[in-house]
């Protein structure tokens, strides 16, 4: 098992940064992938983005490249989404997820196990 436990949200004005966390602990040699999802009230969660545990290869969905940047500390077991020229569409339940074998990034049923989420609130 792996256990997920994100930090870093809050409430940011229009065009500021913030940056999310997500440590793992457990069995984290199993995993292969980490990714970041986005949920709002009343819809699925949506990718936003993924990182692959070794190589460090970085997945993003386009509403957020060049914007978002994803990295990880492999000796810290923590995966960071880092979020610049945020807008009010990215106001969202933030979630880390991970993946024990390589079957894609942007859908969340390919993920095995999540954190408990972390609002994010871009205010206009």
């Amino acid at each position: 098992q792996v256990q997920l436990a994100e930090s870093g949200g809050g409430l940011v004005q229009v065009g500021g940064s913030l940056r999310l966390s997500c440590a793992a602990s457990g069995r984290t040699f199993s995993m292969y992938a980490m990714g970041w999802f986005r949920q709002t009230p009343g819809k699925e969660r949506d990718f936003v983005a993924a990182i692959s545990w070794n190589a460090g290869i970085t997945y993003y969905t386009d509403s957020v490249k060049g914007r978002f940047t994803i990295s990880r500390d492999k000796a810290k077991n923590t995966v960071y989404l880092q979020m610049n020229s945020l807008k009010p569409e990215d106001t969202a339940v933030y979630y880390c997820a991970a993946q024990k074998a390589p079957r894609g990034v942007q859908s969340e049923r390919l993920y095995d196990y999540w954190g408990q989420g972390t609002q994010v609130t871009v205010s206009s």
